[in-house]
Order: structure tokens, then sequence, then C-alpha cells
């Protein structure tokens, strides 16, 4: 896989995770460890994200 090509998986995924988490912060029934869990993991693809496109 190419760096380019791997940038914009990670994209994608950075933003399926924001949209799941602005979906469950609107649901009254959500559990807070779970959005934190997603907020996590997309801190984690955006750093990479970063650390990717500096190269």
């Amino acid at each position: 896989m190419s760096l380019s090509s791997h940038l914009q998986e990670l994209k994608k995924k950075h933003q399926s995770l924001s949209d799941s988490v602005e979906v469950l912060q609107r649901s009254p029934a959500t559990d807070d460890l779970e959005i934190a869990k997603l907020k996590k993991k997309k801190l984690m693809i955006k750093e990479e994200i970063t650390r990717l496109s500096a190269h």
C-alpha cells in the first residue's frame, strides 16, 4: 500500500469515527466510556496522519 493510499484510508477512518462520536453524543442513552474510547482512537489516527504527512 502506498503512503498516499494509506493516508486516505486513515482519513476515512478518522471521519467515520467523527461521525460515530457525533451520533453517540446526540443520543440520550449514550455510554460516556464508549465515546471516550472512540475519541481516543480518533486522536491516535489523527496523530498517525500528522506523523506520516510530515515525511
